[in-house]
């Protein structure tokens, strides 16, 4: 599978693997992006992959307070499950996490499993998500990725940026 070549080193912003148990059900974090009220946070979730991946989209669950996702929802964007019309199989597990940070700090629009917390609460989020422990898995954010900040001209952020003009949040 390219996706455990892929994701099986952690970068400083993101990293998933699947759960030994259960190859179609991945955990990841991602780190909130520079410059916005997620900087700073540790952010935990759930991708669930359908049997025909990558012929069809994975569902993106967040499982950490963040106050711009639903916890235990799927999130609704063009890289999820809600649009396999918009689903692309040349896209993988990465570009969902690089979608999903790419679109934390957006407007929800009332898009299914969107929040809109005001900035003061989800920066206070983001400083106790490093507290936050999965049950699941048992990661705790505060070990969880790379220590080092990320720098604004880090290619992934880059990148991040770059898909939110290519994939859409689906109201």
């Amino acid at each position: 599978m390219k996706e455990a070549v892929e994701l099986r080193n952690p970068t400083d912003m993101y990293y998933a693997q699947p759960l030994e148990d259960n190859l179609f059900e991945w955990h990841f974090t991602v780190r909130g992006p520079a410059d916005t009220d997620f900087e700073n946070g540790i952010y935990h979730g759930r991708i669930l992959l359908p049997v025909d991946y990558p012929m069809k989209p994975p569902s993106v669950i967040l499982l950490t307070p963040n106050g711009r996702f639903q916890l235990n929802q799927k999130i609704c964007l063009s890289i999820s499950d809600h649009h396999p019309e918009s689903w692309q199989p040349s896209w993988s597990i990465r570009t969902a996490l690089l979608a999903l940070i790419g679109f934390m700090p957006t407007h929800s629009a009332g898009a299914l499993g969107s929040l809109e917390y005001p900035s003061e609460e989800r920066r206070r989020l983001a400083k106790i998500s490093h507290e936050w422990v999965c049950k699941e898995c048992g990661l705790c954010m505060r070990n969880a990725l790379a220590s080092k900040p990320v720098c604004d001209d880090n290619a992934d952020v880059i990148e991040a940026q770059h898909l939110t003009t290519q994939i859409s949040i689906k109201v």
